[in-house]
């Protein structure tokens, strides 16, 4: 049997961006930066990131503070509805709202995005071939994160929704062989000062 070994997936939101989502703002430029900071010494292998520029912007802005890890832009870490599920497979309380949110996306996003879901559960997920174990980081956008999260825990498809990241946050997930998918970090923003964090989130959602 082929010797396989433990991937470490390391995933963040981009940084902030601009309203109209072109750039990243100043404190997104921070942010970014000091996610590269933190990152200085894991043993990363790649950076993947979406083909949004608030994506490539961070994912840039974090390989300046890292010691040649390339950077590779991938469709499949972009921004898109991972999962539509009819209303009978949600929580009939909550049902209205998230149908209600569903609703602003177009057709052609909701039928695209499970395919990009289903390649990136197969390219970022699982032990990796091999005796050295992997360490990646994928930067992305909320959606991709909840869907991931969702699938360590093997939670209910629909259950991506309402798994919220803020921007520059970090998710760490293990995938070891013979073993359940574990979530090490979720959501963590120690890298950042107080003024910096939270940003993406409503505030009523700010702990």
């Amino acid at each position: 049997m082929p010797r396989t070994a433990a991937r470490y997936l390391y995933l963040t939101r981009h940084a902030e961006a601009t309203p109209d989502e072109s750039a990243l703002t100043e404190a997104g430029r921070r942010q970014a930066a000091l996610l590269g900071e933190r990152l200085r010494g894991v043993p990363l292998t790649a950076v993947h990131h979406g083909p949004l520029a608030r994506a490539e912007q961070t994912a840039r802005l974090i390989g300046e503070e890292l010691d040649g890890v390339p950077l590779r832009c991938s469709e499949t870490a972009g921004d898109y509805v991972p999962y539509l599920p009819p209303r009978d497979e949600l929580p009939p309380e909550a049902a209205d709202g998230l149908m209600g949110f569903l609703a602003q996306f177009t057709a052609e996003e909701c039928e695209q995005g499970p395919r990009l879901a289903a390649a990136a559960l197969a390219a970022f997920t699982g032990p990796v071939a091999g005796d050295a174990p992997r360490h990646e980081l994928v930067v992305t956008h909320n959606f991709l994160v909840g869907w991931l999260v969702r699938a360590a825990l093997d939670a209910p498809r629909w259950r991506w929704l309402g798994i919220n990241q803020a921007n520059a946050a970090l998710t760490v997930i293990r995938y070891a062989p013979g073993r359940a998918p574990a979530v090490l970090l979720f959501n963590d923003t120690g890298h950042l000062p107080a003024e910096l964090r939270w940003t993406g989130f409503p505030p009523e959602l700010h702990v």
